[in-house]
C-alpha cells in the first residue's frame, strides 16, 4: 500500500532568527555544509565601551541657566575613599610620597625671608596635604583665598622688616582652604577654559544663610548679589527653593585640574575607572560573607524505621523525635536502637570560598591606581614601576608649584612692592640607596667645598646648596673658625697668645707623601723651584662631584679586568683594596674621559706612565694634606677661568 506524503509546510515562525546574512544563500541540495556563523558580523562589538558612563553631567537652574557639573563622579570616589582600604591607601600613599619640605632660591634675601614667613603662618604642609589629598582622590582642586587688611602698624612694622614699600593699605593671605567639587558647577563659556565657577549651597549653609547666627553669616549673606539673597529667603507664600548656587569670585578662586582637557569641563577622578571593579570585589565578597554565615546552620539528619517488610516507620517516634529537637531548653540525651542513624549534614563551601576568583580583579584594581608598592613582584620589575610611579608623583608637585603657589606669589609681590621674588622648589624624592652620595658629601666636607651645616643638610635632603647661599655660609663659616670652632686635630694652627696675637711659630709640616696611600714613596715632594702654590689653585665643585662619581664606576671596571685576568668569579677584601690602589694609578696618570677606557691595562700593568702629573698631584696632596685619591680628584676638577 503506498502511503502518500503531505507536502511539507514552511512556517516562518518556526525558522530561526539570524544576526547577519550569509555571502550565500544556497537552496539546492548540497554534499557539504557551511557553518554560517563564521561570516556573521557583530553589531555591538563596542557595546561594553558604549555603554560607559561619561563622568559630566548637564543640569538646568531654576533661572533658566545651564550648567555642569561631576558631583555624582566625585561623590562616587568620595564614598570609594571612606569605605574601601585598597582606595584610601593609594590615595593616602601618593599624598605622603608628595609632601616634601620646600627651599626657595633667587629674588632677594628679604622676600625669601617674607615668604619663609608666609608659608610658616598659613601652614604650607597642611595646605600640600590637603592640595595632593583632593587632586588625587577627585582631580578636581578648588583653593578659595582668605585675605586680612593689615593695620598701619603692622605695614610699618614689615616695612622695617623687610623693607617692602610704604603701601597706605593692602591686605594679605591669611588662610587658604579647599572647597568640596562636588559642589562646584562650571558655566558662561563654551569652551570651559575661562567659566565662571559657582557653589550650590547645601542644606546646612543654606539655613545658617537664612538664620544668620554668628557676624560671619550676616557678612556673608549682605555680599551676595541681591538675585542670590532673594533666592536664599524665598518668597512669602511659595515652596523655599532648596537648591541655591552662589558665583565665586575668580580673583580668589584657583582651580586645579587633574589632566584635563581644554573641552572637558572637570577633570575625571583617577580612581574613576576602578570603582566598577571595586564594586565587582565587594559583591564577590557579600556572597562569601553570606555563605560563611550559613555555616552554622548545619543540618542534623536523622534516620528511623527500616523498610515496610521489616517493620515500617512509626511516626509516633518520629514527631516525639522532633519535638525532642525542637525544644532547646532540654538537655538530649538520645537512645535508640539499631534502626536509629543520626549525622550533621555540613554544606560544602571550600570550593566556592576558593581565593583565585579574586585574582583577576585584583590585578586590574591594582593596575587601575598603580599600587605597585604594594605588589607581588620581583625587584627588578618593581624598581622600575617605582620610577615610573615617582615621576606621575613629580608631575603633580610641579602643578602644585606652577598652577598655584608661583601665581600666587607673584601676586603677593607686587602688592608687596618687591622687585623680583624667588622661585619655590621641593626637595628631592628619592627611594635609592644614598651611601655613595654620603660618601660624596662627606669628601667635600673635608676638603672645605661644603660648611658641617651644608653637608649635614645635603646628606639628609639631598640638595645642594646655590652658589649665593654657598658664599653667605662660607663667610659665616670663617667667622666662626676665626673665633676658634671647628679646628681640625690634625694641621691645625697655633693657640693664640693671651694678648690675642697669634703665635709666629708655624706647626711642622709632615715630609714625604702621608701614611696609607698604598704605595711606596719613589720620587722626592719637594715642590720646583717657581712651582705656583697650589692652594691658589681654584677646584670646580661640580667636577669634583662628577669625578667622585666616575671614580665609583672606574673601580668597577678594574674590579671586573682582574677577575676577567685571573679568571675569578668574585674578589675578597684584599684584592679589592688592590683594585682600589690600581684605580688610584689610573687617576694620577690619566684624564677622566680616559679613566674606564684604559682601566684594562692599567689593571694588567699598574705602573706610573706620566712622572709629571704624579709630581703634580703629589705637592697638591703635600699643600692640602690629602690622600693620593683625593689630591687626584682635586688635580683633575681644576677650575677653567675660560
Amino acid at each position: 500500500m503506498a502511503v502518500s506524503r503531505k507536502p511539507k509546510q514552511e512556517n516562518s515562525l518556526k525558522e530561526p532568527l539570524m544576526a547577519g546574512i550569509a555571502l550565500e544563500d544556497s537552496f539546492a541540495s548540497t554534499r557539504s555544509r557551511r557553518n554560517k556563523s563564521g561570516s556573521i558580523e557583530r553589531t555591538d562589538r563596542y557595546k561594553n565601551i558604549d555603554d560607559g558612563i561619561i563622568p559630566f553631567k548637564y543640569s538646568q537652574g531654576m533661572a533658566n541657566n545651564s550648567s555642569l557639573d561631576v558631583r555624582d563622579t566625585i561623590i562616587l570616589c568620595q564614598k570609594a575613599y571612606y569605605n574601601f582600604s585598597v582606595f584610601r591607601n593609594t590615595i593616602d600613599l601618593m599624598t605622603e610620597f608628595s609632601m616634601t619640605d620646600m627651599y626657595l632660591t633667587g629674588g632677594s634675601l628679604k622676600s625669601r625671608e617674607f615668604f619663609e614667613a608666609l608659608f610658616s603662618k598659613i601652614n604650607i604642609n597642611s595646605l600640600q596635604s590637603r592640595f595632593f589629598r583632593e587632586y588625587y582622590r577627585s582631580g578636581n582642586v578648588f583653593i578659595h583665598r582668605f585675605d586680612a587688611n593689615l593695620s598701619k602698624k603692622d605695614i610699618g612694622r614689615m616695612t622695617q622688616t623687610f623693607g617692602i614699600q610704604n603701601n597706605a593699605s593692602f591686605s594679605l593671605p591669611v588662610k587658604y582652604i579647599i572647597l568640596n567639587p562636588a559642589d562646584i558647577q562650571i558655566s558662561g563659556n563654551i569652551t570651559f577654559s575661562s567659566g565662571q565657577f559657582q557653589k550650590v549651597l547645601t542644606d546646612y549653609e543654606l539655613e545658617r544663610l537664612r538664620n544668620p547666627r554668628t557676624e560671619e553669616d550676616v557678612q556673608v549673606l549682605e555680599n551676595l548679589d541681591p538675585e542670590t539673597r532673594k533666592k536664599i529667603k524665598g518668597d512669602k507664600g511659595k515652596l523655599n527653593i532648596n537648591s541655591v548656587s552662589i558665583p565665586l569670585p575668580a580673583e580668589k578662586i584657583t582651580a586645579v585640574f587633574y589632566k584635563k582637557q581644554d573641552y572637558e569641563p572637570f577633570s575625571v577622578p583617577m580612581g574613576y575607572p576602578v570603582l566598577e571593579d571595586i564594586n565587582w570585589k565587594q559583591e564577590m565578597k557579600k556572597m562569601d560573607m553570606a555563605l560563611t554565615r550559613t555555616t552554622n546552620q548545619a543540618i542534623l539528619l536523622v534516620t528511623m524505621g527500616t523498610e515496610p517488610e521489616k517493620g515500617g516507620v512509626n511516626q509516633k517516634n518520629l514527631l516525639a523525635m522532633q519535638k525532642l529537637f525542637e525544644n532547646e531548653s532540654v538537655g538530649r540525651v538520645l537512645i535508640s536502637d539499631y534502626t536509629t542513624q543520626a549525622k550533621f549534614v555540613v554544606p560544602d563551601i571550600a570550593g566556592i570560598l576558593d581565593p583565585k576568583k579574586y585574582e583577576v580583579v585584583n590585578h586590574d584594581i591594582q593596575m587601575g591606581l598603580n599600587n605597585i608598592l604594594l605588589s607581588d613582584e620581583k625587584f627588578a620589575n618593581s624598581s622600575v614601576k617605582v620610577q615610573v610611579f615617582m615621576e606621575r608623583l613629580n608631575e603633580g608637585r610641579k602643578i602644585f608649584i606652577n598652577d598655584f603657589l608661583i601665581p600666587e606669589m607673584k601676586r603677593i609681590s607686587k602688592v608687596m612692592g618687591f622687585k623680583n621674588y624667588p622661585t619655590p622648589h621641593f626637595e628631592d624624592l628619592d627611594l635609592k640607596d644614598t651611601s655613595v652620595y654620603a660618601r660624596v658629601y662627606s669628601r667635600l666636607i673635608e676638603l672645605g667645598v661644603l660648611t658641617p651645616k651644608e653637608g649635614i643638610d645635603a646628606i639628609e635632603s639631598g640638595r645642594m646648596p646655590t652658589e649665593e647661599e654657598s658664599v653667605l655660609s662660607q663667610e659665616k663659616f670663617k667667622q666662626l673658625k676665626d673665633k676658634g670652632f671647628y679646628e681640625p686635630i690634625m694641621g691645625k694652627k697655633e693657640p693664640a697668645q693671651p694678648g690675642g696675637t697669634p703665635a709666629k711659630k708655624p706647626v711642622p709640616k709632615q715630609a714625604g707623601r702621608p701614611e696609607g696611600t698604598g704605595r711606596p714613596k719613589d720620587t722626592d715632594t719637594k715642590k720646583p723651584i717657581g712651582l705656583k702654590a697650589s692652594s691658589e689653585i681654584k677646584f670646580s665643585l661640580t667636577k669634583i662631584q662628577d669625578n667622585l662619581n666616575l671614580s665609583d664606576k672606574l673601580n668597577s671596571e678594574v674590579e671586573a679586568a682582574l677577575r676577567q685576568l685571573h679568571s675569578r668569579k668574585r674578589l675578597n677584601k684584599h684584592q679589592k683594596e688592590i683594585a682600589q690602589q690600581i684605580s688610584n694609578i689610573v687617576i694620577q696618570n690619566e684624564n677622566p674621559e680616559n679613566w674606564l677606557a684604559k682601566a684594562g691595562r692599567y689593571a694588567a700593568e699598574p705602573i706610573d706612565r706620566n712622572e709629571e702629573r704624579v709630581k703634580e698631584i703629589q705637592s697638591i696632596a703635600y699643600d692640602h694634606q690629602v690622600d693620593d685619591f683625593l689630591a687626584g680628584i682635586l688635580y683633575c676638577s681644576k677650575y677653567d677661568a675660560e
